[in-house]
């Protein structure tokens, strides 16, 4: 039986029984006075369906499921602590000067799919994509299991680290650069007027982001600050204290063992 939707769209409900002889009368007039009030509710089913696929796809899984939840207000916000990850394309703005735009798209794309899913993998939601940057945040449910998420945002940072590496989408591959940070982040709406922003901000996502732009200029991958460092200490040695623009003291920057300075990298400590 047709099942017709206030959109025009055009949808199909398909009834049997296993009774000897079919539906009676009685049963087929019965199931067609359902029919109307039936496609009512399939159609409000789909469009809710749809909604939660375009948030999940557009703001995360989180943030998606905050929002159909009616947390639209602007400042409607929330304290979490969280690991945050915070990451750059190096030589971008080199790359964008020589590359045709459908190229530099498909670039990105294959670039953000070397870490979207090793973070989803590992229990971060990504929130945001700007540029070449992606910022992602890992949950800390309670203090008991900060040590464990850290961990598990490193094992993320440590396999897309590799599949950048082996994939090899440009002359020489794409290198990219990495800031690893735990700390309280305000999570949700912000904006202007009608049009909000669901993300995170915060003292926390500041240090991240000067943190990922001394990768470049130490030759490192993967820094880390001193917070979530010493979650993992095995694995972080540390390479200096760095005084970091908007904040007053020198802090320690921390990098991974394997990860060697190459000697004609230098240790700046000017405000970044």
């Amino acid at each position: 039986m047709p099942l017709f939707f206030a959109s025009g769209a055009v949808h199909g409900a398909t009834f049997a029984t296993q009774q000897p002889g079919g539906f009676t009368d009685a049963q087929i007039a019965s199931i067609e006075s359902i029919i109307a009030p039936l496609a009512r509710v399939a159609e409000n089913r789909l469009l809710e369906r749809t909604a939660s696929t375009l948030l999940d796809t557009y703001v995360g899984n989180n943030a998606g499921s905050r929002i159909l939840a009616g947390q639209i207000r602007r400042g409607d916000t929330a304290t979490i602590n969280a690991a945050i990850w915070l990451s750059d394309m190096r030589g971008f703005t080199r790359l964008a000067d020589r590359l045709p735009p459908q190229t530099l798209v498909d670039l990105l794309n294959r670039y953000f799919d070397c870490q979207v899913p090793a973070i989803a993998k590992h229990g971060g939601e990504v929130l945001k994509f700007i540029g070449d940057g992606l910022l992602a945040i890992f949950p800390i449910a309670t203090s008991e299991n900060e040590r464990e998420v850290c961990h598990n945002a490193l094992a993320a940072a440590h396999e897309a680290r590799a599949i950048i590496a082996s994939s090899n989408p440009l002359d020489g591959g794409v290198r990219f650069g990495l800031a690893l940070h735990v700390g309280e982040v305000l999570y949700g709406n912000i904006g202007s007027g009608n049009r909000l922003d669901f993300t995170c901000i915060g003292p926390a996502v500041n240090l991240a982001a000067r943190i990922e732009k001394l990768t470049s200029e130490l030759g490192r991958t993967i820094l880390a600050s001193d917070e979530f460092a010493c979650h993992c200490s095995a694995q972080f040695v540390p390479i200096g204290e760095f005084e970091l623009r908007g904040f007053g003291i020198a802090r320690p920057v921390f990098g991974l063992v394997e990860e060697a300075i190459p000697q004609n990298s230098t240790a700046p400590s000017a405000a970044r």
